[in-house]
């Protein structure tokens, strides 16, 4: 779906990455990480050409972006669902509007227009604000409406530029399932983000920017959710061992110590009565010698 190989990309005449390396299957959710200002944006503009390949051979949805022509824009971003990370809805349009409008303007009639506005509000619960216009909303659903104006066209590819940055962790979390419902429905999505938390949470391929360029770190983030899920097993298995060592050192100390005068054995009644049975007849004797 997205191949980029041996990829330079350039920001006001200033290279922000070289050699990058990216490709993006059916299906996938991978996460682009990195410090503020390591080119994690620049990269996610690139894909759906708002900044131009500089070298390297970079391939989005069968179309060369190095060769790609301003008129033939309109039809790769109907494959592709952008959601921005300022938002970028219309202040004097209702959200029902915003997205009717994005519809429209991709050629949608419009009872079929009707029909998809319903469901792509259904899908990020936001059915009841259809009149509401963006300042009437919280930022969580100022954001649920941009990834439901990213699904209007059935994308195969979702871009999400910082979708939960700044968000609660309770609208974080709708926002990751959203992105994995849609996901699991058939789009691949690029999420950038510097919350390393939700990688955790929602396991998936992760590239980081560093260095002026970008690397698969997949396997780094693997390793510590392997170790997460052991740890409780690990500390327990300790907890088994000390407790284990504890006991076998207190009975080693118990059998060391002497027996006291109340442990002193008793003799039982079969080894005393051949004893009582000698010395009555000596009685016997002494008395008859009397």
């Amino acid at each position: 779906m997205i191949t980029y190989e041996d990829v330079s990309l350039q920001q006001e005449g200033h290279s922000v990455l070289e050699h990058v390396n990216l490709r993006v299957e059916e299906n996938d959710f991978i996460y682009i990480t990195g410090r503020v200002g390591s080119g994690k944006s620049t990269l996610l503009k690139s894909l759906y050409a708002e900044l131009p390949i500089e070298s390297g051979e970079a391939t989005v949805l069968g179309h060369n972006l190095r060769k790609l022509k301003t008129k033939h824009l309109p039809a790769l971003r109907r494959e592709l669902g952008v959601v921005f990370q300022n938002f970028r809805l219309i202040d004097e349009m209702t959200v029902e509007q915003n997205l009717r409008f994005v519809l429209r303007a991709t050629g949608w009639k419009r009872k079929a227009c009707d029909a998809r506005i319903e469901e792509v509000l259904q899908a990020v619960g936001l059915q009841d604000k259809r009149p509401y216009f963006p300042h009437e909303l919280s930022g969580g659903e100022q954001q649920r409406v941009c990834i439901a104006r990213a699904l209007l066209n059935h994308p195969k590819v979702i871009l999400a530029d910082e979708p939960t940055g700044n968000l609660d962790a309770e609208t974080t979390e709708k926002i990751m399932q959203i992105l994995f419902t849609a996901r699991d429905q058939g789009s691949a999505v690029v999420m950038v983000t510097h919350n390393l938390n939700l990688i955790s949470n929602h396991p998936g391929i992760v590239y980081r920017c560093e260095n002026g360029t970008i690397s698969d770190v997949t396997l780094e983030y693997n390793k510590a959710i392997e170790l997460d899920m052991l740890e409780p097993e690990a500390q327990l298995a300790d907890t088994v061992a000390h407790e284990t060592a504890a006991e076998e050192v207190a009975a080693a100390a118990e059998a060391s110590q002497p027996a006291t005068a109340s442990e002193t054995p008793v003799a039982d009644e079969a080894s005393i009565a051949p004893e009582s049975e000698a010395i009555l007849p000596e009685s016997a004797e002494a008395k008859a010698a009397e």
